[in-house]
């Protein structure tokens, strides 16, 4: 009786280390999201899965091209995933279709159709980042009001690897 009494205490153990480590990941290092709508398209599909480091901008801000996932500052329930394209202190503009960024015409290859509409030109305020999504005219991003410039502290982390489906494993760099 003894024998199946430490047995179980030892299996209580094993789930109990094996929780607290599990989370542990995925409140300070890695977690999956579900990516929801066309926004990032083609860089991402609607129910795609990916990972997300968490752990990349604790020691370091997001960079130009990143997927990042953010709470929305509008609605914080909410959480994006939309690509940087300005950091704080860049100036952001749209004009005919063409997203400049400190004055040069942003390389995107990520895109499908040019932007449609125009941005006035405004410098990204510290302590924030301008996102926009890869399928630039069915997205809201920085562009939209609700949204707008992107607290850092927001940011949850970068998305670093698609994990589903299972036929389209991508590592974004």
């Amino acid at each position: 009786m003894s024998d199946i009494k430490s047995d179980i205490k030892e299996w209580i153990q094993a789930i109990l280390i094996a929780v607290v480590v599990s989370m542990f990941i995925r409140i300070f290092l890695f977690e999956t999201t579900l990516v929801y709508g066309k926004s990032m398209e083609s860089t991402l599909h609607d129910r795609d899965r990916v990972i997300i480091n968490k752990l990349v901008y604790r020691f370091g801000l997001p960079s130009r091209g990143d997927i990042v996932v953010f709470k929305n500052p509008d609605n914080m329930e909410e959480n994006y995933v939309k690509r940087v394209i300005a950091l704080p202190g860049d100036t952001i503009e749209i004009v005919d279709g063409k997203v400049y960024v400190n004055s040069e015409i942003l390389d995107e290859p990520y895109i499908n159709e040019p932007t449609k509409g125009d941005f006035p030109k405004v410098v990204v305020p510290s302590g924030t980042i301008f996102v926009m999504g890869d399928n630039r005219n069915y997205s809201q991003d920085s562009r939209n009001p609700s949204v707008g410039f992107v607290p850092i502290e927001n940011v949850i982390g970068k998305a670093q690897l698609r994990i589903w489906p299972l036929d389209d494993w991508t590592l974004f760099e």
